[in-house]
């Protein structure tokens, strides 16, 4: 992550957009206010599912199985962004606790579904709503309008960066 080495901004604390430097400047800052964003949220979100002896990618499958239903592994893959590997041991590990279950994909005999046991369906039902209310709390900075205002705005970050070509890092 970058660290901004000199602060740029106005008399009113606002970081500078005046030029090209300045579009530089509000770009690197959103990027580290982004990311500790993201984190500082995170910890709440990981401390909430380790009391259950749980990951977040855990959570993020059972999760994912529990208001979906069924998925193929590699949709679920894409889902939680985890590696086809990642995701293998993932369910491995859920699949051991008895809260999940791979079943055969009728069109495809090298596919698998991964569907949540009875046993994984009342336990999400369990602890879903606390969850929940532990991100709503470490969300609660922003109002109800600015979260939507905010949700669209990077969607439209997201989908412009996931469609530009990856830099090889050669100048």
């Amino acid at each position: 992550m970058l660290a901004a080495s000199r602060k740029e901004s106005s008399a009113d604390g606002k970081a500078s957009t005046d030029g090209a430097a300045g579009e530089i400047s509000a770009g690197l800052k959103l990027w580290v206010v982004l990311a500790r964003a993201q984190a500082a949220v995170a910890r709440h979100a990981e401390a909430d599912v380790a009391r259950h002896g749980l990951t977040l990618a855990e959570f993020g499958i059972l999760e994912a199985l529990y208001h979906r239903g069924p998925l193929l592994l590699g949709d679920l893959q894409r889902k939680i962004l985890v590696s086809s590997g990642g995701i293998t041991y993932l369910v491995d590990r859920l699949e051991a606790r008895g809260l999940l279950e791979r079943q055969a994909c009728p069109g495809d005999r090298r596919a698998r579904f991964a569907a949540l046991t009875s046993e994984g369906q009342a336990f999400v039902a369990r602890i879903f709503p606390a969850h929940r209310d532990v991100i709503l709390r470490a969300l609660s900075g922003l109002s109800t309008a600015e979260a939507v205002r905010v949700t669209g705005l990077l969607k439209r970050l997201g989908t412009v960066a996931a469609a530009l070509p990856i830099s090889s890092g050669d100048r």
